[in-house]
């Protein structure tokens, strides 16, 4: 069975950082582009970050992101991370993993599977 279960979200206060684990079973990360996605209340679900298991390559999608989140990913564990520093009310949101083949587009219809997510609340 494909499954993909987030953990490490929690209550944080702003300023505060978190890492993100989305491990995956039943399939191996070969070939996917692994995205980050986010949802808050009463808004759509972004894109926040994609890496590219096979070469590495990394993505980010919210400009306000960008310089305080860092996705990695450890293939011999089959787990993505999204280490989150310098953490903003405006980040609170359900994290979801997401696997696309082969390519990182940020978009949610792309998405092959999905996990259940994790919430993260940044508090002021």
């Amino acid at each position: 069975e494909v499954q993909l279960v987030e953990s490490g979200g929690g209550l944080v206060q702003d300023g505060g950082s978190l890492r993100l684990s989305c491990a995956a079973s039943g399939f191996t990360f070969e070939d996917y582009a692994i995205h980050w996605f986010r949802q808050a209340p009463g808004k759509e679900r972004e894109g926040v970050s994609c890496i590219d298991s096979n070469d590495g390559s990394t993505n980010y999608y919210v400009d306000s992101v960008k310089g305080r989140f860092t996705i990695s990913i450890d293939n011999a564990k089959n787990t993505v991370y999204l280490e989150m520093n310098s953490l903003k009310p405006e980040d609170t949101a359900v994290y979801y993993c997401a696997v696309q083949s082969f390519y990182c587009t940020g978009q949610t219809y792309e998405q092959d599977y999905w996990g259940q997510g994790t919430q993260v609340t940044v508090s002021s």
